[in-house]
């Protein structure tokens, strides 16, 4: 069930911003927490990437720096048109991420900032699905959003955060293993450690996840 003030933070954009700045302090700043996911990968101008549930642009902003060849896609109509101000120079398309309209093996990058703790757990396995078929062989999935904290001092603040803002799907996202949950999917880890655990920050209270599509059809593609 949604709160109250997360109703408001969707309808106002002043007041989402105004929260996702506060928020982002555990990590530095907006500025880096938007960027935190992308970090050691290699991006050029043709790099085709997708904003997946990119809301009102706030990481598209970031992303077209990156990239001339940047989509974003969300299936809340009111966010798109906010992001096409926004960031105008992106391709933007109206849809749900778990059936995304886009062709097999279409893009090099996929990209996810908070958006998967509003999925429900069946949700969030249909997405992980559709994001692995629209990935080109060797292309990357990477998303950054909560995390179970690690450090107990931070169990306050995010949970104050999530009860104030957020519904029971992000309760539901922080007890769940999302790499495991991936390898079901047929992602493999995108780091030399071979490990496909997140990579944690702010008191392990926000995660990021980078996994890559394997060169080699596996019996998953199949199905």
């Amino acid at each position: 069930m949604a709160t109250i003030l997360r109703d408001l933070s969707y309808r106002y954009q002043w007041l989402y911003d105004a929260i996702a700045r506060l928020a982002a302090l555990s990590v530095g700043g907006e500025a880096r927490f938007r960027q935190l996911a992308l970090e050691n990968l290699t991006l050029d101008g043709e790099t085709k990437v997708l904003d997946l549930c990119c809301g009102s642009g706030q990481t598209t902003q970031f992303l077209v720096q990156y990239s001339q060849d940047v989509t974003g896609l969300d299936a809340s109509p009111l966010s798109l048109e906010r992001a096409k101000k926004n960031v105008p120079s992106a391709n933007y398309v109206e849809a749900f991420a778990e059936s995304m309209p886009f062709g097999d093996c279409h893009f090099d990058l996929v990209h996810s900032s908070v958006a998967m703790h509003e999925m429900q757990p069946v949700q969030l396995r249909q997405i992980f699905q559709e994001v692995h078929r629209v990935l080109k062989p060797g292309g990357v999935f990477t998303l950054v959003d909560f995390h179970r904290p690690t450090n107990l001092l931070f169990w306050p603040g995010l949970a104050v955060f999530l009860w104030l803002f957020e519904t029971e799907t992000a309760w539901k996202l922080i007890e769940t293993d999302l790499g495991s949950l991936l390898a079901e999917v047929g992602f493999q880890a995108d780091n030399s450690e071979g490990s496909q655990q997140p990579k944690l920050y702010a008191g392990g209270s926000i995660q990021v996840i980078q996994v890559q599509k394997s060169l080699v059809k596996s019996h998953l593609d199949a199905l």
